[in-house]
């Protein structure tokens, strides 16, 4: 009972260590993010100054200032996320076997560029047309004098959720690396996914017409392909260890 006890306060302290370390890791990303929050906010309000967006306002007094402390936590979160995962796959990684391991470091790089991937998709080619359509909804109407409050959260909820998304396809991959799924249940799952698509479109997406939903649809269905081939991938790469490990070793 006291063995357990002590495997159990070692693995609390295994936690807080981990989680010590992310957050740190989070406030100093947050830290150098607000020593650059001018130009980060910039980079978010392209877009919307090359459609000719307008004045952009604050309304509250305390606005900017709150719109600056999200921005430099949003750059803080994107600087932190290597050490985060690291930190998780690391905490997991007593529970798992070598291979398991080696699956889940392997992640980490994939995981980083499919994020990145993401971002960039949402900022060059999501972005762009978004805006657009909102600012000229009715520009006969009223003249826009749009809170940058406002378009910096739009712009942070649209970046960070195709970057999520673009994470699709390495997830599948490394769930049937580890044999949590097939390439033959995710197939079956492919006509559930296209609703899931435009449900997430939906929500991503800040407009209500098709087009831009789908160009959030469209990429997540074309990652979840992606996904099932990588999936099929993994399960040729099982099937071929197991049949080496049947193989008994020569005299």
């Amino acid at each position: 009972m006291r063995d357990r006890e002590l495997t159990i306060l070692q693995h609390l302290g295994e936690l807080r260590r981990r989680v010590i370390i992310c957050v740190v890791a989070l406030i100093a990303g947050s830290a150098v993010g607000f020593a650059f929050f001018r130009e980060i906010i910039e980079l978010l309000l392209q877009p919307a100054r090359d459609l000719d967006a307008g004045q952009l306002i604050f309304i509250e007094v305390t606005e900017l200032l709150t719109t600056s402390i999200k921005v430099s936590f949003f750059a803080g979160f994107i600087l932190a996320f290597p050490v985060v995962l690291y930190q998780v796959i690391r905490f997991i990684a007593p529970g798992l076997t070598a291979k398991e391991r080696r699956y889940l470091l392997g992640f980490l790089p994939g995981a980083m560029l499919a994020f990145t991937a993401g971002v960039a998709f949402g900022y060059f080619v999501l972005t762009p047309p978004a805006l657009h359509f909102l600012l000229t909804f009715g520009d006969d109407v009223a003249t826009p004098m749009i809170r940058i409050s406002n378009i910096v959260n739009l712009m942070i909820r649209l970046l960070f959720w195709m970057g999520i998304a673009f994470e699709t396809p390495l997830v599948m991959y490394l769930l049937a690396q580890l044999g949590i799924v097939t390439a033959r249940s995710l197939s079956r799952f492919r006509r559930y996914w296209v609703v899931v698509a435009f449900i997430l479109g939906a929500i991503i997406t800040p407009t209500v017409d098709p087009f831009n939903q789908a160009l959030v649809a469209v990429p997540l269905l074309l990652l979840y392909e992606l996904g099932i081939l990588l999936a099929k991938l993994a399960g040729r790469s099982r099937r071929s260890r197991e049949i080496v490990a049947t193989i008994p070793p020569a005299d």
